[in-house]
């Protein structure tokens, strides 16, 4: 009988080490509730390190289009917003995830968030690059207060046809800090994606360019040919002034 004891003791006992283990496991579980902050306590994180922006529309005054630049073998591209733009940007806690799909630009080179809202707010876009999460600097949405200018007012010299020079001025908000430009193809193809702090670029020139997301040598452009030039205005605090997309045949 006292053997028998003993091993019904031992019997529960095991049983009670292999449930408090399995509690003990679950409790740290990673559960991706859609909270910024939850997700980058569980993972390794890089910041300042997406390349990201976001602008008015021009046919809808509710809306906002956020832009990334998904480098080669990145996944998991992710849009993170704020109630409103009262609360602290920097404290992750105060971002949720926006299930909206990452739609094509410039024919996947780069990709797009569509977000229809009334209210003004941070917004972070995220991706997994390798086991390494991505976050980019907040970016703050003003729709409202400063609504994205579009025009096609940029000066084009053409005179040496496979280099032309793009020349533009600030529009109505005078506050942008660095300037995008993309040169694509009539097809929307993508040639080269280039940053300068100047109102002026040379495809493919590099002499005052500070950032480059060109992979590949790009072609030379041919007299005759429509192409497409695109260029985005951008603030300190990533938001789109000044949207200017023109065709043009050098």
């Amino acid at each position: 009988m006292r053997k028998k004891y003993i091993g019904s003791l031992f019997l529960l006992c095991a049983m009670l080490v292999f449930v408090s283990c399995n509690s003990e496991d679950n409790s740290s579980v990673f559960v991706d509730d859609g909270n910024l902050a939850n997700l980058v306590a569980n993972n390794q994180i890089e910041i300042d390190n997406v390349i990201a922006c976001a602008s008015g529309s021009d046919e809808d005054a509710n809306q906002i289009i956020a832009y990334v630049y998904p480098r080669e073998g990145v996944r998991d591209i992710r849009f993170y917003e704020t109630e409103n733009a009262e609360v602290d940007k920097d404290d992750y806690e105060n971002y949720t995830q926006i299930d909206l799909p990452a739609e094509d630009f410039f024919n996947g080179y780069l990709k797009k968030f569509t977000r229809t809202t009334e209210e003004e707010k941070w917004i972070i876009i995220s991706f997994f690059e390798g086991d390494v999460l991505q976050l980019s600097n907040p970016i703050r949405l003003k729709h409202k207060t400063i609504p994205t200018e579009f025009t096609d007012e940029v000066a084009i010299d053409s005179s040496v046809p496979s280099m032309p020079v793009f020349e533009w001025e600030d529009g109505a908000v005078e506050e942008n800090a660095i300037y995008f430009q993309v040169v694509s193809t009539d097809e929307e193809d993508f040639l080269s994606g280039t940053y300068t702090f100047e109102r002026n670029f040379q495809y493919y020139v590099l002499d005052n360019v500070v950032l480059n997301i060109t992979t590949e040598l790009p072609p030379a452009l041919s007299a005759g040919v429509p192409y497409g030039f695109t260029l985005m205005g951008v603030s300190e605090d990533n938001w789109v002034n000044l949207f200017i997309q023109k065709s043009f045949i050098p």
